[in-house]
């Protein structure tokens, strides 16, 4: 996976660390863990995270099909502009420190009905609870998570969305790690304040998405078409490369 791609999933992962805390914070808090478990403490609380970033890694797999179609059909650059002009989009819905999915009526009645069936899970204390727990909570109807695996689209590969997925619930685990450690500490005047700074950062992380579909042969940002390709050794060669 390209390092502009690892970065964009680390960084739309931690951007949406703050977010995290609002809509899964919850959840996470109601596991009822305490420091008195010692180890449990903190083992449950990765098997947890690591049920969520099963979750993200699984769809990002599922949307990787379509990635790698693309790139089969040689429209993987058209793609990846598209995706990058999809974040922008989502980006500006988001503003006002609101889920752009809290909009979407059946989304709203979709996520109230997956957190009233999650009661169940948390009653348990076992780690295949606490992991089921995380995997049916990477389910739940999420703004930050729906860009993200529109922008692993651009991956173009099922192992590379995956990966991408990966990488952003990655990003997402200090905070939410923290938040079963430390409980809610933070008000929530501040977190509204940080959460009206993250639509700018996913325009940001949209823009070098266009930049990388347009090619321009920049660097990390915009590699040139030639080099995000691997040519086969044993593959017969061009008649201009032969002259070379």
């Amino acid at each position: 996976m390209e390092i502009t791609l690892m970065f964009s999933a680390l960084a739309l992962g931690f951007a949406s660390g703050f977010h995290c805390i609002g809509m899964c914070g919850p959840i996470a808090l109601s596991m009822g863990l305490t420091k008195k478990q010692a180890t449990n403490y903190y083992l449950q609380n990765l098997t947890y995270q690591f049920g969520r970033i099963t979750t993200y890694s699984f769809l990002g797999a599922v949307l990787g099909i379509v990635g790698q179609s693309f790139k089969l059909a040689g429209f993987q650059s058209y793609l990846t502009i598209l995706v990058g002009i999809l974040l922008i989009t989502m980006a500006v819905f988001s503003f006002g420190g609101k889920d752009f999915a809290s909009k979407i009526p059946f989304l709203s009645k979709f996520l109230y009905k997956v957190k009233m069936n999650l009661g169940k899970l948390l009653q348990k204390a076992d780690y295949r609870s606490r992991f089921s727990t995380g995997i049916l909570n990477g389910f739940l109807p999420c703004g930050m998570v729906y860009m993200a695996l529109t922008a692993s689209l651009a991956a173009g590969g099922i192992l590379q969305s995956a990966g991408f997925m990966a990488l952003f619930g990655l990003g997402t685990l200090p905070f939410m790690f923290a938040i079963v450690l430390v409980g809610n500490l933070m008000t929530t005047a501040f977190r509204i304040k940080v959460l009206k700074v993250i639509p700018f950062v996913m325009i940001i992380l949209g823009g070098l998405f266009i930049l990388r579909g347009l090619e321009l042969n920049i660097p990390y940002i915009s590699p040139a078409a030639s080099s995000l390709h691997v040519h086969d050794k044993n593959s017969p060669m061009k008649m201009g490369e032969m002259c070379h």
